[in-house]
């Protein structure tokens, strides 16, 4: 029992992990160092792969039941999801000036409300709205540098669309497509790393790696509205 209640905990503990990889994330964003901070974010991304399935093996519910693992869950997220990336607009120059500043705002004030949303997830696990990854968000304008004007209209449209009732995928968690899904995230996750280890110039073939697993994603989120339209306009 003890040795459980051990473990438990202990997952507690791995899951805290990525609040301070976040905050290496960020000394390394504050110093321009973007390569060294999406290094850490993978770090953590990894962290918050394997702490889910490592929760409810150990039923930390049952076996941990001072810390609650959704609460602590969602503060890592919205360190490295949300505010390590909404400094790399200003400290990595992906959007400078006031722009970066102003687009820097909304995606944390905006990530706030959305991960208050009640209605964040539908039954089957898709997303409603614009999930907050901005870590992706910035690894793909870091990948492809835009005039400033053109990320910052991007990055207030992916705001927006957090309070809108579009569906995206969760590649793990939502059943249809998922072999190809799961294949299309392993894909983006190597061409996601290669990019990082060539500082952003990866090559055309990694990048259109990158550009080919957006779509699918996105692809997935509008044939699911499709679906979702005609079934609606036949009731």
């Amino acid at each position: 029992m003890q040795n459980v209640r051990l473990a438990g905990y202990m997952t507690h503990l791995l899951t805290a992990t990525g609040a301070a990889l976040g905050f290496l994330a960020l000394m390394a964003v504050i110093s321009g160092d973007l390569v060294k901070a999406f290094a850490w974010l993978g770090v953590a991304l990894v962290v918050d792969a394997i702490d889910g399935p490592l929760a409810r093996k150990v039923a930390v519910k049952e076996n941990a039941p001072r810390y609650d693992g959704a609460v602590l869950d969602l503060v890592v997220d919205f360190v490295t999801y949300v505010f390590v990336p909404a400094a790399m607009l200003i400290w990595g120059g992906l959007v400078p000036g006031v722009l970066g500043l102003i687009a820097a705002l909304a995606i944390v004030a905006g990530s706030a409300l959305y991960f208050a949303d009640t209605r964040m997830k539908t039954e089957d696990w898709w997303f409603l709205g614009f999930p907050a990854v901005w870590n992706i968000v910035m690894l793909y304008l870091a990948v492809f540098p835009l005039p400033g004007w053109i990320s910052f209209a991007l990055v207030m449209i992916a705001v927006a669309m957090m309070f809108l009732p579009f569906p995206f995928v969760h590649p793990i968690r939502v059943r249809r497509w998922r072999a190809l899904t799961i294949a299309m995230l392993c894909i983006w996750c190597v061409s996601a790393v290669l990019a990082i280890v060539y500082a952003f110039r990866p090559g055309a073939l990694i990048e259109g790696a990158l550009v080919v697993t957006a779509i699918y994603f996105l692809g997935l989120g509008f044939l699911r509205q499709i679906e979702t339209t005609r079934s609606q306009s036949r009731s």
